[in-house]
Formats: structure tokens, sequence, C-alpha cells
């Protein structure tokens, strides 16, 4: 731990003894219980008093608090679409360009984190308003290390040696894939992230952020290789357990499951971060199962991206302790308290890995320091009825037998409806 850090921070912030701050985010349960634990060392350090609140319907309360005149000082934004409509409408506070240079130069794929934070104010005038802080990886292929090993299996390194290992295993007369879409209503939304992922692998990030806007349209020549490079995968009845048919009936909680079938039912499984909670009870990660990241192509023009999630501080009063809590979130140590515990990684370089609590998270924390670009998942960043409405039905209906140039020309039309 970088205690010094910690010790530093209190010192230059002695002025805040016997004042406090509002904190509002959706963290409930075990997630408001480790970020309740940070937030002790900032009292500690200052003498300043947190007063946390968590909320099951954080995105309305937020805007309605926000309207009413009666916000929190801070606010844990999960989406940088909240966040910029909040920042359009003067509720947010610039946090300066000290600070977005400071995400810049302290984060491993720097300008995509500043970018990430940085919205048009009610002047029209982009200005940076949200801090990142907790990171969450997508770009993530899980796997059954000894089913690799009986089978001699590598860890593919480059995207064509991904492809070239799918093959491999279908003529062994194996399967590769376990690919489920279904999610009760919101059936579809795992294949957004295939694409978006392969958005990332097949373009450049600029041209993945026009997607998310629609400056890009979504029948654009680029989106429909990314829809089709998808199919590759789950369109091939060999490659996928069940064939493609079973593809958008499989439940995604329950489509690892082949993995861990003898003889396995399919040897890899491509989801974030938090799919180990549906493993079978007592599944060790690091062992009984694994993960590598969703490789990026061999010839290295685009770099390391990788996809995710993260959460965003944005600063809603003038109260001074609001301003000093976002100064605390660039102190290593409060980094470190919370990767010491569960549940957190985090691209800022000057942390200590060491100070991860288990391997898994260790090695997640590494694929984010490697990241040459970090692109937030482009579903959430669309309009609602493109990201969670045409682009997941529109997924379930290629799986089906649609093509994807009709599928991109519908949820383009959805895009125009909206215009």
């Amino acid at each position: 731990m970088n205690w010094k850090s910690l010790e530093d921070f209190g010192a230059a912030h002695a002025d805040l003894k016997g004042k406090s701050v509002t904190i509002l985010a959706p963290w409930m349960g075990p997630d408001q219980d480790l970020f309740t634990s940070i937030a002790a060392y900032f009292e500690d350090a200052t003498g300043a008093t947190v007063n946390y609140s968590g909320s099951t319907s954080f995105e309305q309360q937020i805007v309605i608090d926000s309207e009413a005149g009666s916000p929190p000082d801070i606010a844990v934004l999960p989406q940088p679409g909240l966040a910029a409509d909040l920042a359009a409408k003067g509720f947010l506070r610039d946090l300066g360009d000290d600070t977005a240079k400071w995400v810049t130069d302290n984060y491993a794929a720097g300008e995509s984190w500043a970018a990430l934070g940085t919205y048009a104010g009610q002047d029209g005038a982009q200005h940076f308003y949200a801090f990142p802080y907790k990171a969450d990886v997508k770009s993530l292929v899980w796997y059954v290390p000894e089913n690799f090993e009986d089978a001699g299996y590598e860890i593919p390194e480059t995207y064509e040696d991904l492809k070239a290992l799918t093959e491999q295993i279908a003529a062994d007369g194996e399967t590769p894939w376990c690919i489920g879409l279904a999610s009760g209503g919101a059936t579809g939304w795992p294949a957004t992230d295939w694409v978006e992922d392969l958005m990332l692998r097949l373009n450049t990030p600029e041209d993945y952020d026009a997607w998310t806007t629609n400056a890009l349209p979504f029948n654009d020549p680029k989106v429909v290789k990314a829809i089709e490079e998808f199919g590759w995968f789950a369109k091939n009845d060999d490659f996928v357990a069940g064939g493609t048919a079973s593809v958008a009936s499989n439940d995604f909680r329950e489509s690892p499951a082949g993995l861990f079938e003898s003889p396995p039912g399919c040897y890899m499984h491509r989801q974030a971060s938090f799919i180990p909670s549906f493993f079978p009870e007592g599944t060790v990660v690091g062992e009984d199962a694994d993960f590598f990241y969703f490789p990026a192509p061999a010839d290295g023009s685009l770099g390391q991206p990788v996809l995710g999630g993260g959460t965003l501080f944005g600063v809603f009063s003038d109260n001074p302790v609001a301003m000093a809590f976002i100064e605390f979130l660039k102190t290593p140590a409060a980094h470190e308290l919370w990767m010491a515990q569960s549940g957190f990684t985090t691209p800022y370089t000057g942390v200590n890995m060491d100070a991860y609590a288990d391997e898994t998270q260790r090695k997640m924390g590494q694929i984010l320091l490697d990241a040459t670009t970090f692109r937030f998942d482009g579903s959430d960043l669309m309009p609602g009825a493109v990201g969670a409405g045409a682009f997941w039905t529109g997924m379930v209906d290629f799986v089906g037998g649609a093509s994807a140039q009709d599928v991109a020309d519908r949820i383009q039309q959805t895009w125009a409806t909206l215009k």
C-alpha cells in the first residue's frame, strides 16, 4: 500500500475537519460495503464525514434530485450517456483541465479515459465533468486450462490465432465455442458485446466512436463487416455448442456450462469479468477456469483495444469537500485499498499491482494497463431504442438467419426515426 500518498493527501486537506460530503451511487450490498470501506480512509485522512446513500433506482433518482435542486455533492455515474445529459443541463461541475490531464497522464490509454468524462456543458463547450475510478473488463475469453492442456491447445496471441484455434478445434471433432444470447427481456445483449469487441478489432477507435453516435451509420460496410465477423463464430454449426439454432435460446447464464462438461461441450466462452458468478459451485478461477484477452489483429495497427465499463464520479455542488474527494481518488492508496479486497480493477499506472487480492484480479488489471485504447460498451452509449432495443433484437434476427446487411439496415431505420 502506498500509505504515503494518503498521508500527503491528508496533510494537504487538513482544513476539511468537521465538514461533510454526500455521495449517491447505484452500489448496494457488498459493493456498498466495499466503497464505504474506502471512504473511511478519506474520513480518517481529512477529518471530514462521508454520508453515503445507495439506490436501486439510481438513474431515475439522480435526475429527479438534480432537477429539484437537491442533488448530492457527488454521484457515482455508471453510464457516460447519463453523465453527458446531466452535464448538458448544467448540473455537473467542471473538474478542470488539470484533472483531465492527470487522467491522460496517469491512466493506461489515458486519452480514452479522459474522453469518457468529457462532454458539452450547458454553454455548448467541452469540459471534463466525470472522473473514472472503477473499471470493468469485457474483452475476455474464458476456458478450462485442463481441457486446453489435454488437447494440446495454446492460448491465442492474435485475432488470427483465435480464428485458427477455432478451426483447429472443429477439425479435431470438438466444439470451439459456447454462446448464449437469451436474457429474458434483454435477450440479444451478449451479441452486442461481441460486435463491439469486433468493431474495435476491425476498425479505428474513431470509427467506433462515430458508430456509437450514428455519425457512422449502423449500416455502413464497416459495421456490417463486424456483424458478419460475429456470424463467422456464431452461425457455423461446427463452431457452436448445440449448433447455430441454439444460440438465441441458450441463456447467457447457462451457456458457460459446456466448458465444465466431460468431455468438454465447448472450449471457449467470450464474456465479461462477472461470468464466474454463473460457473458451477466450487469453481476456482485461476485453476478450474481461467481467461485470456480477446486478442487483437497481428499487424498491430489497432494496438490492444479493450472493451469494458466503469464508474464515473461527478460533482454536483460547490462543496469543497466534494472536489477534495476527487483529489483523493487520484492517490494510489484509494485504488490499492479496494484492489486488496475484491471486485475492483483500475487503469491507474501508479498502483502497486501486488496489492490485488488474487491473481485473477491482477490479470484483469494487467489487461487494462496493457490497453492502448479503452472503449465503453457501445450499446450503452447509444439511445435506448437502439442500444437496448433494435440492436438486441437485430442480433437475435441475425443468428436466426437474417443477413447482416438487412439487420443493419433495420437498426439504422430505428436511428433515423429518433432524428
